[in-house]
This record gives C-alpha cells, structure tokens and sequence, in this order.
C-alpha cells in the first residue's frame, strides 16, 4: 500500500482496540501462556503501587483475560523460569525478554547521566566507593533490599525521601549493573543480572541505539495500531528527535504507513499488519495505568474520552471520584465508575457510576454490571456493593 491512507475515527478507533487485544473473546480459563501473549502484544506492563482495587500492574491482564491467576503473572515477571524483567519501559515496567538489549541504551545513557537520566549526572563520580561497595555486598549476600544493606543511610532529601542505599541500588538498577530479583510485598529485592537473567538474554547482541529505537517504535506502532510520532514516542518514553527518525525509517522499510484522520491535528501512522475490524465486541474496565488510555491526550483524541486520574486531586475538587476506571463498551467508554475493592469488608464497592453522553443506560448498566460481578469474583470479594452517587447508580445496582 501506498500514498496517504484515509481512516475514519471510528475506524481510528477499531483499530486502537484491535491492537490492544481488547476486541478478541476472552480465554475461558487463562493460562501463563495468555499472560504472556498480552504482555508480548502490549510490549510493556506499567507496575504502580496503587493498590485501590488491585494492584495497577495486575489489571491490564484483567482487562484482556477476565479472571486470570495472578501466580501466572508473577511467575513470568518474578518466578525461576521467567520470560520477562523489570525495567524503565513506559514508567517503571514488566517487559518481555526479548527487548532486554533493545533496552541497553537506556542503561549506557544512564551511565552517562544523559537524557531522562540527567538528575544521575556526576553522581557515579562523587559515589563510586560506596556503589562499588553496594555491588560487592549484593554479590556476597544475594538478593537485597535497600534496607538490608550494611550502610543503608538515613531517609533523606530530594530522592523521594530514600535513603542513601536506596538511591545507590536505584541508580545501579537504571544502569543496568542490578535487577529486581524478587519483592516483597512492593518492595524491589536487586541482584546482579547474571543471578538472575538467562544467558541467552545477556548474550544476546547490543544493538546500535538507533536501531534499538527503532525496533521500540516498530512495537510501540504494533501495539496502539495507529498513532501519531508523538504517541509513538511516549509509549516507551523515546527520545522525540529520535522517535521521528525512527517513524520516518519504519515508512521507508514499509513497516509504517502514512495516514490521515479527522480531527487529528497531526499526521498519523498505520502499522502495515494492523487489523481493522468492522465492529468490535469489548467490554471491559480499564485502569488508568493501562495502555490504552495512559496518554490522556491521546485516548481524548481516538474517543472523545476527556480523562484524568484523580487521586491527588484535593475531594472538594473531584469530578468523578478518587480511583475511577472507565468502562469500554463497543468501540466506545460508555461509562465510569469509582470502584474502590473493601477487603475488610469483602465487598467491591461503586462509590460513584457516570453514563458517558450518547450512551444508553439500558444497554450499559446490565453489560457493566456483568464486568463488575467478574472483577468482584476475581479479587475473592463477597458482593458488589453501589453507592447512588452518578447518573448510572440506580440502573446498575438494578443489575446488581
């Protein structure tokens, strides 16, 4: 194909839903292999603490798989025979092994102090003894976390309040010379690479950073189907400059074809395999940390979807509440809802549930409700339980 492709929004937005998997039938039961062939599709899973329904690194598996084994997850991410490691992908991130070296000229310009990496510069130069001694302790004792080392320092200053031998192992993961090993809880346990990856993960070459940027542009296009340089570049937070050559290369190879959408006001890029379905079936809740939607800018542009994360937003101040997942509904979010899950109380709660304008809530309310109920079943909780706050309360809990 050629020339400047014209694609409607709506199928704009077919196709964004298509490359997220979003629109296949889930798995009946799920296995580490499901897992695994999310996470090779989106690339990257974003890991966050947030912990308000479930863990936000876990939900984007949730989303395509139903009510899968978190085990599956952890093992692949965490386990003795695992396919994925951990490292600065979108924000901090699970990735499959396969981009391991395409990920080494983030861990060189780290070491140099460069790039997002600019707060490290000069630092290696004033702390080589001590990181020097960090690596030697962590080879002696195994497995560590920040707290465990002899010299662990006091909480401190501009790093996040970390202490000195938090920052020390934060720096030598960012550089490449440790890697999470393990966690406890949240807390990341570093080791050295060689105790941890495969040899043929090591091994494998290092390729020039150019075409590591463009293999990452290639898979950051996969994965959202259409997209613009900018979409492109934030995905895996490249270089701009550097994504654009990127983009302008993946044409030339006929890997990315140039096209327009309404509305867009910058050029956009068809991958060459993206599907572009007629209609698309999805249901599901998203987090905020999913891909789909953690470029605000982005999912405001294919959906029309004004969306914000409202967790640090003072409660006077929120529109729709403190933790709100959108409900994607057809090639449409139909709706939002403020879940929250009470543990203690065994109940996933609904503080708040908002009709999106052009929905019709006799068709939302029982297909939510339905999420809902799968979602409430997979974190272990007893009901579902709706607060009448939002428009869409009463018909839902109608469902419920």
């Amino acid at each position: 194909m050629s020339g400047n492709l014209k694609i409607s929004a709506a199928m704009a937005r077919r196709i964004a839903i298509a490359a997220q998997g979003l629109d296949r039938p889930r798995p009946a039961r799920p296995t580490r292999a499901h897992v695994e062939k999310v996470i090779a599709r989106l690339g990257v899973v974003q890991i966050d603490a947030v912990n308000v329904v479930a863990r936000a690194h876990y939900m984007p598996l949730f989303s395509r798989l139903g009510a899968y084994d978190v085990g599956a997850l952890e093992a692949a991410w965490l386990g003795r025979k695992r396919s994925c490691f951990e490292y600065w992908g979108h924000e901090a991130s699970i990735l499959p092994y396969d981009a391991h070296a395409l990920f080494r000229w983030r861990m060189e310009e780290a070491v140099r102090g460069e790039g997002r990496s600019a707060r490290w510069v000069n630092y290696a130069d004033r702390e080589r003894a001590y990181l020097d001694d960090v690596i030697a302790e962590v080879r002696d004792r195994g497995p560590l976390g920040a707290s465990e080392l002899t010299n662990a320092g006091d909480r401190k200053g501009p790093w996040w309040g970390w202490s000195d031998g938090k920052v020390a192992m934060e720096y030598l993961f960012k550089t490449g010379a440790l890697t999470t090993a393990s966690r406890r809880g949240f807390e990341r346990l570093y080791d050295v690479p060689e105790r941890v990856h495969p040899d043929h993960v090591l091994g494998a070459p290092t390729p020039a950073p150019e075409d590591a940027i463009r293999a990452l542009a290639a898979r950051a296009l996969a994965a959202m189907g259409v997209a613009t340089v900018a979409d492109i570049a934030d995905y895996f937070r490249l270089p701009p400059a550097a994504a654009k050559q990127a983009v302008a290369e993946l044409v030339e190879a006929g890997e990315a074809l140039p096209a327009s959408v309404p509305e867009w006001r910058h050029g956009a890029y068809l991958h060459a395999n993206a599907r572009a379905p007629r209609a698309v079936a999805a249901a599901a809740l998203m987090s905020p940390f999913d891909p789909l939607v953690w470029n605000r800018a982005r999912v405001e542009r294919i959906f029309g979807f004004d969306y914000r994360i409202e967790i640090y937003v003072p409660q006077e101040k929120r529109v729709f509440g403190y933790y709100v997942l959108p409900f994607l509904m057809g090639d449409r979010f139909a709706a939002r809802v403020d879940l929250k899950a009470d543990r203690a109380a065994g109940a996933l709660i609904v503080q708040a549930a908002h009709l999106e304008p052009d929905a019709d809530a006799q068709e939302v309310a029982p297909a939510l409700a339905g999420e809902l109920e799968t979602l409430r079943g997979w974190l272990g909780l007893e009901r579902v339980k709706v607060v009448r706050k939002g428009g869409l309360a009463h018909p839902l809990a109608q469902h419920l």
